[in-house]
């Protein structure tokens, strides 16, 4: 007897055991009470209601026998509500962050364009085309052409720039101004060196909406991608607004440190036909000067530097900005020699260490040394990108003519060390065409 009442005690137990569970169990897993305890955490943002006291909630509302239709239908409507408005807010978010509830498009990069500035006047239409080409020959960005160019050579420059090969023209734009002087006595600027080269002075206040710009002269070419000396805009400090690169090498042979009769920057002086600038800079800046002791802007100062030294200059408008830079120093960053190369570097003995090094970057023709023979070094390089037609093979039509015609200048100063002109220019189009061949035709795996 005493163990059948154990029994009947231990199934009693039993029993209630299931039913609890069977209730605890079905509240704690109905759908409807998770979507309930998510709601009340989304909406009211605490979690003072338990789990179990949500579940008693629906539990009781579920098996009670009259209120279970309205606390139901209660509870069905609170959902529906609940539903519609996370809904909404789910739209309000995805408007909100775009970037992550939905693909991202993503907005093409604006290209970084190059500005290249030349002013041409008289016979210099063929020489400008031929720097032209050669910075197109091997740069990779896109490059946009300032040409200043005296009134009878405006519609040539348009007339041949147009006759050039789409897949050319793709790579640059231009645009073509009239030579003006903003200060002072514009016949006196047209001859104040060379015709028209003083235009360069005023390329910050005409090119207003232009930050950057390189400027070189018309009898430069480029022997390996303009976007490298391009670059070196990063390398300018917090005061550095241009860059040029030493007039010499060697004091005792450089004619500033020999005859100059006026300030001049550094120990050797600048040379002015390659120069990169930072118009945005210069343009807001005082610079000091030997005049104003409170400086003056560089569209006010021109004038009346040119006033004070222009019985005392030789070389124009460099004497100017060797001027400027003399009292201004800490404004210009100052490049290595083979940026700008020269017969100087070379016709008194070689004494450019950098193009013995790297190989010249940009060749500088002056002396007028591409139309005669007195450096048929240089003449070389001119003459082979002069003739070379843009749908040709580059070596077969550029680089391989060029070294073999370099065998007839080394007796010569200048053309003894022939790699110095041939080290930038083939390296520089191993790099083409492994970009533009092989990289094409390489099998994908």
């Amino acid at each position: 007897m005493r163990i059948h009442g154990k029994i009947v005690v231990i199934a009693v137990c039993f029993g209630v055991f299931l039913l609890l569970y069977f209730l605890g169990g079905n509240a704690a897993d109905d759908p409807l009470l998770k979507e309930v305890v998510e709601e009340e955490e989304e909406e009211d943002g605490n979690s003072s209601r338990s789990l179990s006291e949500l579940g008693r909630d629906v539990v009781a509302a579920k098996f009670a026998k009259k209120p279970a239709a309205g606390v139901g239908a209660r509870t069905e409507e609170l959902l529906r509500r609940r539903k519609a408005e996370r809904a909404i807010n789910r739209g309000a978010s995805v408007n909100a962050k775009s970037n992550v509830a939905q693909p991202m498009t993503r907005r093409p990069r604006a290209e970084e364009v190059m500005h290249l500035a030349v002013v041409a006047c008289g016979n210099r239409l063929d020489e400008t085309l031929a720097m032209v080409k050669s910075a197109l020959l091997f740069s990779l960005k896109r490059i946009m052409f300032h040409i200043f160019a005296e009134d009878p050579l405006a519609p040539q420059f348009e007339e041949r720039l147009n006759r050039w090969p789409r897949s050319v023209s793709a790579k640059f734009q231009y645009s073509i101004y009239p030579i003006t002087f903003s200060v002072g006595n514009a016949d006196e600027w047209k001859k104040l060196f060379k015709p028209c080269a003083a235009q360069r002075l005023f390329l910050p206040i005409i090119l207003k909406d232009v930050d950057s710009l390189l400027y070189v002269d018309t009898d430069v070419l480029f022997l390996r991608p303009m976007d490298d000396i391009w670059s070196l805009l990063k390398s300018f400090n917090s005061t550095q607004l241009a860059a040029m690169a030493p007039e010499h090498e060697v004091p005792k042979i450089g004619w500033y440190s020999r005859f100059a009769r006026h300030p001049y920057y550094g120990v050797t002086g600048l040379n002015s036909g390659v120069m990169l600038m930072n118009l945005t800079r210069i343009r807001s800046t005082m610079f000091k000067n030997s005049m104003i002791p409170s400086g003056l802007s560089w569209e006010d100062l021109l004038h009346p530097l040119y006033q004070k030294y222009k019985n005392h200059i030789t070389w124009g408008d460099q004497d100017l900005l060797n001027i400027i830079f003399h009292y201004n120093p800490e404004c210009l960053f100052t490049f290595p020699c083979q940026w700008n190369y020269r017969p100087d570097h070379c016709m008194y003995g070689s004494n450019c260490k950098g193009a013995e090094d790297k190989g010249v970057s940009i060749l500088h023709g002056n002396r007028g040394v591409y139309h005669d023979d007195k450096q048929p070094a240089f003449k070389v390089v001119y003459d082979a990108i002069r003739e070379f037609h843009f749908e040709d093979n580059m070596f077969q039509s550029l680089f391989y003519p060029m070294q073999t015609k370099f065998l007839d200048t080394v007796n010569t100063l200048c053309g003894r060390i022939p790699q110095v002109f041939l080290k930038q220019i083939e390296k520089t189009m191993r790099k083409v065409y492994e970009e533009k061949v092989i990289r094409h035709v390489r099998p994908h795996k």
